[in-house]
């Protein structure tokens, strides 16, 4: 009778934990939940019902921006993850130091080759110099995207904030930005949220939209608030991507249009000196000494490097070696210069 009664229970305990298996799958599946957030784990004869934790990739700039969205999330229990990205024109250095006040994991993903062709021909066109601004969230959206399909993240978030830049924060790009991404449903901005549409973890209750922001334009009150509240450290707001600047705008647009061959190394000189050129022949002029030295370690095969015997800048030409460049180079090294008496020069090719 008791082996009876045992076993009689034992039917009954394991139909029970079928049926809340069964009601569970159906709630998750209605719900549209491709990975169930709620789960069973069987102790002894006890269900236990635990939350599923919600992994975040966040795209970080290493600014106060990105700093408080991964914070904001870090502080409803998601786990967050940094997607630091590197071209030609940023490095990934500096974001990677700011992010270890967070404790989080870092991704560093190199997109130099893919951003370089998107500043050359951006569909939605340049800003006010070089800066592809929609364009480029949109190949770091994509990007990112992938990486978050390949590794099972369950969304994706910016430190985006509306209206925070008149070109590419506004709420059209913003709308845009995230409906051609294919990001739609998980593209999360926890800065402005209450501004903008919910995404789907937030209609489902899995994010808690009431303590997301709503911050809107350019004033940093409500950030510095947030900033001291939290203890970040972060750093003090400079000229941002130098894409915006219009100088290096400038002679960046000059060298796709007169060496279109540019290689790698020709990039990088954009970064120093002061630029001339001399048909499709680039000369640099070194504006310091630190530059100077940049300007020989940049030297390569086929290049001239023309350094005076006298206190002066460093010339490197990039391009044809003929005479004329050689004697424009040394013309320019005497502008910029107080040369004695007897001017002479070291000239490697």
């Amino acid at each position: 009778m008791v082996v009876i009664i045992q076993l009689l229970y034992n039917i009954h305990t394991e139909c029970q934990e079928a049926k809340l298996e069964i009601m569970l799958y159906w709630y998750n599946t209605r719900k549209g939940l491709h990975d169930p957030a709620i789960r069973l784990r069987r102790s002894g004869r006890s269900i236990i019902y635990s939350m599923k934790k919600i992994k975040a990739l966040v795209l970080f700039s290493g600014g106060l921006d990105s700093l408080l969205a991964m914070k904001l999330l870090q502080e409803q229990d998601i786990s967050v993850t940094a997607l630091i990205f590197k071209s030609y024109f940023f490095s990934s250095k500096k974001a990677e130091k700011n992010a270890k006040q967070l404790n989080v994991p870092v991704i560093v993903s190199d997109i130099s080759k893919k951003h370089l062709e998107v500043v050359k021909n951006p569909a939605s066109g340049h800003g006010k110099a070089a800066n592809p601004c929609i364009d480029c969230h949109l190949l770091m959206l994509r990007q990112a995207k992938k990486i978050a399909e390949k590794r099972g993240f369950d969304l994706i978030a910016t430190g985006e904030v509306l209206g925070e830049r008149p070109f590419s924060q506004n709420k059209n790009a913003l709308e845009k930005i995230k409906k051609n991404s294919g990001l739609s449903e998980i593209l999360l901005r926890p800065l402005s949220a209450k501004l903008l549409e919910p995404t789907i973890l937030e209609e489902k209750g899995l994010i808690n939209r009431e303590r997301l922001e709503a911050i809107s334009g350019r004033s940093r009150k409500r950030q510095l608030e947030l900033a001291k509240k939290y203890k970040l450290k972060f750093p003090t707001p400079g000229g941002g991507c130098i894409l915006t600047e219009k100088e290096f705008g400038k002679k960046l647009f000059d060298l796709f249009e007169k060496q279109p061959d540019f290689e790698e190394n020709d990039l990088k000189l954009l970064f120093f000196g002061r630029h001339f050129w001399n048909n499709n022949t680039k000369i640099v002029i070194g504006r310091n000494k630190e530059e100077n030295e940049k300007l020989k370690k940049l030297f390569q095969k086929g290049d001239i490097l023309i350094e005076p015997e006298f206190p002066g800048p460093t010339a490197l030409i990039s391009g044809k070696s003929s005479k004329e460049n050689i004697a424009k180079a040394k013309t320019l090294i005497l502008k910029y210069s107080k040369p004695p008496s007897k001017k002479l020069f070291k000239i490697k090719a």
